[in-house]
């Protein structure tokens, strides 16, 4: 069986929860960019991959990899030079129908920042024939430059405090050091999901998941909610649906790291310019899981390695959804259980949301 029905299944979750919304909470209005993104994200991934064969934009994968994952060798890569875009333009304008709100362009300038970078780590890659673009100092140079140029934005305009908000009314007061923070989570989100982006569906299928989770939390919160960045959300959720059409098991083209960098940034933008930092870290579980699995396999197999150079490995292998491919586990197998523990903590992200 392919991927259609889960996806079909993720895709109707979601706009049920789109649905639902804006006919039970005053002011919200999150079925119309998801709809409008879904459908033309999906339309011009259609017309865009015969695109990305002919410019041979082949991917190329990693010979250390699973070896079911080298029949996947040639699918068109940089998908997220076709949808990224189209979420970034109609979530933007989701401002126009809110006071013109100046923060949605923040937000898709580092968006389409990260889009950028990916697709530079992402071309470099293709045009040596390697799994390796940027190398990690350069690339991380080029994220925190991008970052840091949001957050002074950011704070010129005063729209981040110093204070991150929990469930029950507590709150923690950083001051300056919300600054460091910020950049940290900025580096951190976007490559836990460009390391989540591994199996045909899996990031785009969580990245919807929790840009929808984020909307909602975003709409239930005090004050009659964010309505602007909750449209946004919705765009993104629906740009990442409408790729999943073509994403999903057997995939017919990949995000790239031009797709999974932009998705990180736009959740950290979002959840920083609203005081969701929490919401996002319950909701984004997977992406941390996979990112500390990573940092676990890398520690542990320098601090045991021996005069051979071979060190102990905590995982077989390292992002945590190839341990479980190298268990025995499906590629279909392991998308599936990690989209249904991203709803899990989608809705315990919503429970757990701040109220103010």
């Amino acid at each position: 069986m392919d991927g259609r029905l889960p996806a079909m299944v993720l895709a109707t979750a979601v706009f049920g929860l789109a649905f639902a919304s804006d006919r039970l909470i005053p002011g919200s209005l999150l079925s119309l960019p998801l709809l409008i993104t879904t459908l033309v994200a999906s339309v011009v991934a259609w017309l865009g991959i015969p695109w990305l064969r002919a410019l041979k934009m082949g991917q190329v994968i990693r010979e250390d990899g699973p070896q079911a994952h080298l029949s996947k060798a040639g699918t068109p890569t940089m998908g997220g030079l076709l949808v990224v875009p189209v979420g970034v333009i109609i979530g933007a304008l989701v401002s126009v129908m809110n006071g013109d709100d100046k923060r949605l362009l923040a937000v898709a300038t580092v968006t389409l920042a990260f889009m950028l970078i990916g697709g530079i780590d992402d071309w470099r890659s293709l045009t040596r024939q390697t799994n390796t673009g940027l190398t990690p100092r350069g690339k991380l140079l080029l994220q925190a430059s991008a970052a840091g140029l949001f957050l002074a934005v950011a704070g010129w305009q005063g729209w981040i405090t110093g204070t991150i908000a929990f469930p029950f009314g507590l709150n923690l007061a950083l001051g300056w050091l919300i600054w460091p923070l910020a950049l940290f989570v900025f580096l951190a989100e976007s490559n836990a999901t460009n390391l989540t982006d591994g199996l045909d569906g899996l990031a785009a299928g969580c990245g919807a998941l929790v840009f929808s989770g984020l909307a909602l939390q975003l709409m239930l919160r005090g004050n009659g909610g964010d309505p602007s960045l909750a449209g946004f959300c919705m765009a993104m959720a629906g740009t990442w649906i409408g790729f999943l059409v073509h994403n999903r098991n057997p995939a017919r083209v990949f995000m790239g790291d031009t797709g999974s960098l932009a998705m990180g940034a736009a959740l950290t933008a979002v959840a920083l310019l609203s005081n969701s930092l929490w919401p996002l870290l319950v909701m984004g579980g997977v992406f941390l899981a996979e990112s500390l699995s990573v940092i676990i396999q890398v520690w542990v197999f320098k601090a045991t390695k021996g005069s051979d150079g071979v060190g102990k490995r905590v995982f077989r292998m390292a992002p945590l959804h190839h341990h479980f491919e190298l268990g025995g586990a499906s590629e279909q197998q392991v998308v599936r259980a990690f989209w249904l523990i991203t709803a899990l903590l989608v809705i315990a992200g919503v429970l757990l949301r701040p109220h103010s």
